[in-house]
């Protein structure tokens, strides 16, 4: 029952995060939400800090699993790069939620250095994903205007996470369509 317990406090928990950001949500609420005592919460996740290193290290698994897969079922670069927007999109649960690492960065201050730390490389393997990604596109001619894959990366990460933020500040997920209507007719 603990692995359950464990499983449906990370589930709630991301979806609090997601919705309402790091402090948008106490112990109580997972609690409440769950149907246990808040103390026995802490048998879990001792702290917030333990709770979001554990979400991260979750959110980072699925996530690379997902791009694995993305990898596997498309051949060309412009193929990859519509289905890992797609991905980014698909987190927006309609400009209701944000992607966890997304959401976690607004709340960097509220964050320990090790939940800082995982964000970091979450970001970083993104960003040698996305610069394959182009790389692939770029020899496969599938991507126009590729000049530099690693800078294309850089900046495609950014407008992804940045379309995230307007998209959820508009609960609107054609924001996010709009706003990556560039990106998205190179291919």
């Amino acid at each position: 029952m603990a692995t359950d317990t464990k499983t449906a406090l990370l589930d709630v928990a991301e979806h609090a995060v997601r919705a309402r950001e790091f402090d948008g949500f106490s112990y109580a609420d997972l609690a409440e939400a769950v149907g246990i005592r808040k103390a026995s919460i802490h048998c879990h996740f001792p702290t917030k800090a333990t709770l979001s290193a554990a979400l991260m290290d979750r959110y980072h698994a699925t996530f690379d699993a997902e791009c694995r897969e993305i990898e596997t079922s498309h051949d060309t670069g412009a193929d990859r790069l519509k289905a890992l927007i797609l991905l980014y999109r698909n987190a927006l649960n309609e400009g209701k939620t944000l992607g966890l690492c997304v959401t976690l960065i607004s709340s960097r201050a509220s964050l320990s250095d090790q939940v800082i730390e995982k964000i970091k490389d979450f970001r970083a393997k993104m960003a040698a994903r996305i610069e394959a990604i182009f790389a692939l596109g770029q020899a496969d001619k599938s991507i126009s205007g590729i000049a530099n894959p690693a800078s294309e990366a850089r900046a495609a990460l950014a407008l992804l996470e940045s379309a995230h933020l307007s998209a959820r500040a508009e609960e609107n997920v054609q924001t996010f369509d709009e706003a990556v209507e560039a990106l998205n007719s190179r291919c």
